[in-house]
């Protein structure tokens, strides 16, 4: 497959070092061979996205020398896409209605399976017999789409993380309000825009199983996958916007000094160097010396 890559935020807020960090990292690996590097913007949550927080987004990442090829698209305009692979696994029989309130669905979780991980949901809906699951649709009750997913084992080789398996779960493909999940979305988009390298925050690595089987139920080529590790806070735990120059807008120092940061957190640059833009940063880049550990931002880097 080709070495395109992408970064794909969601709009729900300011981005914080993590996902600038991990935007960083795919525009290095795709720019480092010659590659398209492609925005896409995750908007499919109408209750939380935000235009505001799209182009602020945007904005953070050209104020980090970080650019791309083709106009972001966005996925709220993409639905007739998703709808389509929808259908396709309809056709499959791999699709079924499910009832479950959010209440009951972790209830369901959380009794014990013999082959499905921890919090897993177990198909409960997935028996219904025909007839009942028709009657309750009738009726108007509430139903998201789940995949049969007949407790299959994928395993896949990550670039940073290495070998990667588990049982993968009956998922949503489509919530109760109709919205399509980001399990799909994220497989149609890749595929429909050629990316040949996903390059994400390694909090996402126990979804690349489910995308997996999307991809061969749909017939999609599985890209390569590079699951970048957090950037921590102080006292350890994930970077949060209590911890203080967590965004760009939060920090009080030029945006090239993140940059700076980011480099040293990557093995790229000296602590506290001088780095003005991301392309400065290509003639030392080594995909394979990106560190597998998380990056912990101590106080005396915070601004």
């Amino acid at each position: 497959m080709s070495a395109d890559g992408r970064f794909a935020p969601s709009p729900t807020g300011p981005l914080h070092l993590s996902g600038l960090r991990t935007a960083l990292v795919a525009w290095l690996m795709a720019r480092a061979q010659g590659a398209r590097f492609l925005v896409r913007i995750e908007d499919l949550d109408p209750q939380r996205s935000r235009r505001e927080f799209e182009e602020q987004q945007l904005a953070d990442l050209r104020m980090l020398g970080i650019n791309w090829d083709a106009p972001p698209v966005r996925q709220s305009e993409r639905t007739a896409l998703y709808a389509e692979a929808v259908a396709q696994l309809h056709e499959m029989g791999r699709l079924y209605p499910c009832f479950c309130t959010r209440a009951e669905v972790r209830e369901a979780a959380s009794a014990p399976h013999s082959e499905l991980p921890e919090g897993a949901y177990p198909g409960t809906c997935g028996r219904l017999p025909a007839a009942v699951a028709a009657r309750r649709i009738e009726q108007g009750d509430r139903f998201a789409v789940r995949v049969r997913a007949q407790a299959e084992q994928i395993t896949f080789e990550d670039r940073l993380l290495g070998r990667f398996g588990q049982v993968v779960d009956d998922f949503v493909v489509v919530r109760a309000d109709g919205v399509h999940a980001y399990q799909l979305a994220v497989v149609v988009d890749d595929a429909a825009q050629g990316i040949g390298e996903v390059v994400r925050g390694a909090d996402l690595v126990a979804s690349t199983p489910r995308q997996i089987l999307l991809q061969r139920l749909l017939g999609l080529p599985t890209p390569g996958y590079t699951h970048v590790p957090l950037v921590l806070g102080p006292s350890g735990e994930r970077l949060a916007k209590r911890d203080g120059g967590a965004t760009l807008a939060d920090r009080d120092e030029p945006a090239s000094a993140t940059l700076a940061l980011l480099a040293h957190s990557l093995g790229l640059a000296a602590e506290r160097a001088h780095v003005n833009t991301a392309s400065e940063l290509l003639n030392e880049f080594d995909p394979e010396s990106i560190p597998r550990m998380e990056f912990k931002v101590d106080e005396a880097l915070q601004p």
